[in-house]
């Protein structure tokens, strides 16, 4: 199993802590030395702070391009690579997301556009819909919005970026990409009547060396252990593709009748697993990086409404998904709004990252050279 992400948080009082910062890095580099010892890939390491609105707060709005400028200067310098600056809430603040996240393409940043406790935020579901229309016309290949996402009733510790922010005492979590181990499971089981006892049982074995590891570190380090999150993250390979790990139970095709019901299954096992676990835990459905929901969706196999409805028994929402570049504000204010009410009626993490490709249409296709992205058609919204 690849470790996606060893991501340590962090929380500023009222400006960024480099001290804090650099203590976070070397508590990454320790963390990663010792899973690489035991045998581990470790594709990541990330910094996650708390919401920065919470951090700049005290200084002028014309200071905040400055505040973030040293930050990303500092980041480069001290080859950190992934930094979320947490999750807005306050519309004054999150009306500078773009053109801080334009500073460096380590940054990451999440806007709440609902939680179970206060209800749907209407201005900032306008403000991430402006946000997404200006990553995808003012950054390269609209890439600014990989950096981004709308976030709904997401709560700290996420180990996944954009979403993820931290609140609290410094801890570290882990990221997993483990979708070829639910691949493998599903074509050991080949029925969805053993699938959930195959895959349980593979997870655990799986899973548990990494917590007694990730234990260990905490132990040597001091800094708090918070858990693993245990959603499969997915490659691009044909052979890590949860698309196609769905149809080793009998799907005729991702989309399909049964769908719905397989989610299920994954959602409920890998929230029930024997380790300590934070974050989404629940099924990622990232269509531009997996290769075989790239695949499905060019055959249409399944729309936007497929998938919001996935979202009803699994996570995260809606991840990586190319929409046309004409689609209007308001239309995207839509699509966030359905996410918002989903994650609150049913009290669940829930996000959306949605990519409109300038110039192009539905049914056309992307066009990206990204290694973490696979080319798919573009959905036609209705």
């Amino acid at each position: 199993m690849r470790i996606r992400t060893i991501t340590t948080g962090v929380e500023f009082a009222e400006t960024i802590n480099y001290d804090a910062l650099e203590n976070a890095a070397k508590c990454n580099a320790y963390a990663a030395k010792i899973f690489e010892k035991h045998g581990y890939e470790v594709e990541t390491v990330r910094i996650s702070t708390n919401p920065f609105e919470e951090y700049v707060k005290n200084a002028e709005k014309s200071e905040i391009p400055t505040i973030f400028s040293k930050l990303s200067d500092f980041c480069k310098e001290s080859k950190i690579e992934f930094i979320s600056i947490g999750e807005v809430s306050n519309p004054l603040y999150a009306r500078n997301i773009a053109d801080v996240l334009k500073l460096n393409e380590s940054f990451s940043c999440s806007c709440n556009i609902g939680k179970i406790e206060t209800g749907i935020n209407r201005e900032n579901i306008g403000i991430a819909a402006e946000t997404i229309k200006r990553l995808a016309h003012e950054t390269i290949q609209g890439l600014g919005n990989f950096q981004f996402c709308a976030s709904a009733n997401c709560k700290p510790g996420i180990p996944f970026f954009p979403a993820g922010y931290h609140q609290g005492e410094t801890s570290f979590a882990i990221g997993v990409e483990c979708s070829d181990h639910v691949f493998q499971a599903f074509e050991d089981a080949g029925d969805y009547w053993v699938a959930e006892e195959i895959l349980r049982k593979k997870l655990n074995n799986l899973f548990m060396p990494i917590e007694k590891i990730a234990q260990k570190v905490a132990h040597e380090t001091g800094i708090k252990f918070a858990g693993i999150d245990t959603s499969p993250s997915p490659g691009i390979k044909p052979d890590e593709s949860l698309a196609f790990a769905f149809e080793k139970l009998g799907l005729s095709r991702f989309g399909s009748h049964g769908t719905l019901a397989i989610a299920s299954i994954i959602t409920k096992v890998i929230k029930s697993l024997d380790v300590k676990t934070c974050g989404y835990a629940g099924l990622m459905l990232p269509v531009l990086e997996d290769f075989g929901l790239a695949e499905r969706a060019n055959d249409n196999s399944y729309d936007l409404q497929n998938l919001l409805l996935y979202s009803t028994v699994c996570g995260c929402g809606y991840d990586t998904i190319p929409i046309p570049g004409d689609t209007s504000v308001k239309t995207i204010e839509n699509i966030l709004l359905d996410v918002a009410t989903l994650g609150i009626r049913l009290d669940k993490p829930l996000s959306a990252r949605i990519f409109p490709i300038a110039g192009k249409k539905a049914g056309e296709m992307t066009d990206f050279n990204s290694p973490y992205l696979v080319n798919c058609q573009i959905f036609d919204v209705k």
